[in-house]
């Protein structure tokens, strides 16, 4: 195959104040035709500015220092130097959008909310194709078939803000397909989906670069997706290309010592009880004299569970038609549907399924952060059973010091106009707890504690990094020393190395400290590694619970089933059924076979088929127990 793109030396750097910072140095790799090719590497390492050049869309702070980037457009056979163009030119408008196009990461904030997802995807084909009326209109309902959108007629007039995440980063794949280009760029495309998601539009990225023949290139940190989808690989470190390769080599003998301890960092579901994560640069938690683990009174049952979620039902009511209440008639929908499990004294529970099973709408009930229709939440206070879900506002103030959460977005969750030590220090003086310098000497351990530097203590969030910002989250929820913690997602939008690094200190902390988790996640490689048991959620109801090795070893349910067979292991040798992804059925409860098929039924008990293992099911014969 003949080389569609050739990177050659090329050099990327940003004007700051502080002087020119060089973001990509030196960089060089091919895309083949038809090919797909991963670019790898950690947040910052320079992978998203090679695409933005290549794209002709860098920051107006930026500029290419040197280097080419060559593209051969395959029908006329003409070579181009997109780097010694212009971006505002009319030939490079011709190039990008057109033969060279990008998927982004974020399909939300790249969609026009004002704009129908028809009006969007024809605006390509009217720009560069010059077509319009009945003939533009057509060629987006192929290509919205083409991306395997279940009604395109109807998906053709509607906005971004009424479809899924999914079926949104389906609609910026029709977009950047329309016009047929010889390169698709992808940057992150599954990052932020779902494990079944991810696996349909990882299928469908596959297909479409056969079906078209077109040319990839995946940006990405997540070595299953790499692992899964590219024919070779290029790591990048710091702006610089550390190895390249065919992804059998690349994962089979890893040359560089980066990428070892990127495949070192990765979760796998084959790692042992006591076994660790490696991440490249560890975090050394240092517990001091202030922080200390929660004594239980004698007279506590430690066999006890520290919470208890029983019958626990939440719906909403959303409008069919209009906005600002002019619709023309309600829907009620049941978001959680009589769920019940507890959670043991110093285990992690985690509760797993695909984003609007109901899992997080869980976890703001347990907070009292809204209020279940039906059902209790009985939290075992040093021996006492208080149910949460009895008491008013002013009575829960003493358990939201026991209770604390970690929020999946570590930037969104924190004050940008407070300090890190105004944030910490922030729950102390909200519950009156010492004075000054005690809070002084507890918002310094708490740095400690979670491996940041105290000399930092000045700085505003968008100082730090990612994982820097949820570690400071981290040390937030520790400052009133609770007893449970909820970690939604907590991982989710970190890069494998950060993850690790973060894994390792929940691990280390709940250790430490005497901390039981409630984990949320829709990863199951990472709730392996932290999780002692597993629940799992579909469409509100809890469908199988079990601890974690008897869960992953002989899965019962055929929605959990369907959550494994979906997850891209780090192993080209074990690649996804492709051919079995793209069958959705089992993640939809019309399509499970007897006797999984309960629909109909209003009871929130499930089956004890030894072990403690729990599965929803018709089973007459069998003993019904609740979880």
């Amino acid at each position: 195959m003949d080389d569609l793109l050739q990177i050659k030396d090329l050099h990327v750097g940003f004007e700051t104040r502080a002087g020119r910072v060089e973001a990509v140095r030196g960089v060089s790799f091919r895309v083949r035709s038809g090919a797909c090719v991963a670019v790898v590497g950690e947040s910052g390492s320079g992978k998203s500015v090679c695409a933005q050049a290549i794209m002709g869309i860098l920051p107006r702070n930026a500029s290419i220092g040197g280097g080419e980037i060559l593209f051969r457009d395959p029908e006329t056979e003409i070579i181009t130097d997109l780097a010694a163009l212009n971006p505002a030119s009319e030939e490079y408008r011709c190039i990008r959008g057109d033969r060279i196009s990008i998927i982004f990461q974020e399909p939300m904030t790249s969609l026009s909310p004002l704009h129908t997802i028809g009006d969007q995807i024809g605006e390509s084909v009217r720009l560069h194709e010059g077509l319009s009326g009945a003939v533009a209109k057509a060629r987006c309902l192929d290509i919205l078939k083409l991306v395997r959108f279940p009604d395109p007629a109807r998906a053709y007039r509607t906005y971004p803000f009424e479809l899924s995440g999914g079926l949104r980063q389906r609609a910026m794949i029709a977009m950047a397909l329309v016009c047929g280009p010889a390169l698709l760029i992808a940057d992150e495309p599954s990052t932020a989906l779902d494990v079944t998601v991810q696996a349909q539009i990882l299928a469908l990225i596959k297909d479409l670069q056969t079906e078209l023949g077109m040319a990839v290139m995946m940006i990405t940190h997540d070595m299953g997706v790499v692992a899964n989808v590219a024919d070779e690989v290029v790591v990048v470190y710091h702006g610089e290309v550390m190895e390249s390769g065919m992804v059998d080599d690349i994962f089979a003998n890893p040359g560089h010592p980066y990428l070892q301890a990127l495949l070192r960092a990765v979760p796998k579901f084959e790692h042992g009880a006591d076994e660790r994560l490696v991440p490249l640069r560890e975090i050394k938690p240092h517990q001091g004299h202030l922080l200390k683990p929660r004594q239980i009174a004698a007279s506590v049952d430690a066999s006890m569970p520290i919470l208890q979620v029983n019958n626990l039902t939440k719906s909403f009511t959303i409008r069919n038609e209009g906005m600002a209440g002019g619709g023309k008639s309600a829907v009620r929908i049941t978001a959680v549907d009589h769920v019940s499990f507890d959670v043991a004294r110093g285990e992690c529970l985690a509760i797993v399924g695909e984003s609007g099973c109901g899992k997080t709408t869980v976890s703001k009930m347990i907070m009292r952060a809204m209020d279940a229709d039906s059902g209790e939440i009985i939290y075992n206070d040093q021996g006492q059973e208080v149910r949460l879900s009895d008491l008013g506002d002013r009575e829960m103030i003493p358990y939201r010091k026991k209770i604390q959460y970690i929020f999946q977005d570590p930037f969104g969750s924190l004050n940008p106009r407070m300090t890190v030590f105004d944030i910490l220090g922030e729950p102390l003086a909200i519950h009156n707890i010492g004075d000054a310098t005690y809070r002084r000497e507890v918002v310094i351990e708490l740095m400690n504690l979670v491996g940041l530097d105290p000399r930092h203590l000045n700085r505003y969030p968008h100082s730090f990094s990612g994982g820097q910002r949820q570690r400071i989250g981290i040390a937030r929820v520790l400052a009133l020393q609770p007893e449970l913690v909820i970690c939604d997602e907590p991982v989710s939008a970190l890069d494998v190395s950060v993850q690790a690094q973060v894994l390792n200190l929940l691990k280390d902390l709940r250790d430490q400290l005497g901390l039981t988790y409630l984990f949320i996640s829709h990863d199951l490689a990472v709730v392996n590694y932290i999780a002692d048991r597993i629940a799992v959620m579909c469409r509100g109801r809890l469908v199988e619970l079990a601890p974690r090795e008897l869960l992953f070893k002989s899965p019962q349910h055929p929605y959990t089933k369907a959550l494994l067979d979906s997850v891209p292991f780090p192993d080209p040798a074990h690649r996804l059924n492709f051919a079995a992804v793209r069958d959705t059925a089992m993640t939809h409860p019309d399509n499970w076979p007897a006797p999984y098929d309960v629909r109909d039924a209003t009871d929130a008990s499930l089956i004890d088929i030894g072990g403690g293992h729990f599965v929803r099911a018709h089973r007459p014969s069998a003993k019904r127990t609740v979880a």
